[in-house]
């Protein structure tokens, strides 16, 4: 992990292109459906280098698009939880998150898919290798806020074999306004933060789904709208995963009245 800082030249991380399904298909094959990459972003608003991190990923959803779902998990010694003057990114469930993967100290670190957590010099490569797997599962959703309250359906359609693992529906926002240390060491407190983790849906791991080939899965959830959050800046992020990897994920904004 010392070598984090290691520059790798950008075209030795990004690629023009990805092969898409054909035009017009729609069959639903492991060829013609999406897969769709999850890319969490394990940061802290005191870690100099994380908005290089940030940089890297902008590039990523560049070159490969809606097919990228990231999600910056705010925690570790870097980690900010808030106070009475200054808005933190931090969360408990986030706290979970680094000690199940015994991140410890180091940051910016990543992890494509639930691989190992790697730097984020190397993040553009594996998103590549990951898009280029088939696919078993298409997962989809839609999400609608009304009367405070956010409405989730989730539809999980087995497409190849069947993937057995867990459900794991995340909410995120973009367009968040607070403090990043940067990597000159100041502090920049209009820094714009996107994708930020903000809570676990469906409990922190989820819970367990099971897809056959041919057969669709349906499930509802319901998540309180908080305060400090802007409505009119969240996603959804849902994926299953196991114990080989994200199979398949899916990102779809919140929709207001």
């Amino acid at each position: 992990m010392l070598v984090s800082c290691d520059h790798i030249a950008e075209s030795d991380r990004l690629y023009d292109s990805i092969i898409e399904s054909k035009e017009g298909q729609e069959d639903d094959t492991p060829e013609t459906v999406k897969r769709v990459v999850l890319l969490e972003d394990f940061t802290g608003q005191k870690c100099i280098n994380c908005p290089n991190a940030t940089n890297e990923i902008e590039l990523i959803q560049e070159v490969f698009g809606d097919k990228v779902a990231a999600v910056a998990i705010h925690g570790g010694s870097n980690g900010f939880s808030g106070n009475a003057n200054l808005v933190g990114l931090a969360t408990e469930t986030a706290k979970e998150y680094y000690n199940k993967w015994g991140l410890g100290n180091t940051q910016p670190i990543g992890m494509v898919n639930r691989h190992e957590p790697i730097i984020y010099q190397e993040w553009s490569a594996t998103v590549k290798k990951e898009l280029e797997k088939s696919v078993t599962l298409r997962l989809e959703g839609t999400a609608a806020l009304a009367d405070n309250t956010i409405t989730i359906q989730i539809k999980a359609e087995g497409i190849n074999g069947t993937t057995t693992g867990k459900l794991q529906v995340w909410l995120i926002e973009d367009g968040i306004k607070a403090f990043q240390k940067m990597p000159d060491g100041t502090l920049n407190y209009d820094y714009i933060h996107n994708h930020v983790f903000r809570t676990a849906v469906n409990g922190i791991w989820g819970e367990d789904i099971s897809i056959e080939e041919g057969k669709t899965v349906k499930r509802t959830f319901t998540q309180t709208l908080e305060t400090n959050w802007n409505k009119e800046q969240l996603s959804i992020v849902a994926f299953v995963y196991n114990d080989s990897g994200v199979q398949q994920a899916a990102k779809f904004k919140v929709t207001t009245p």
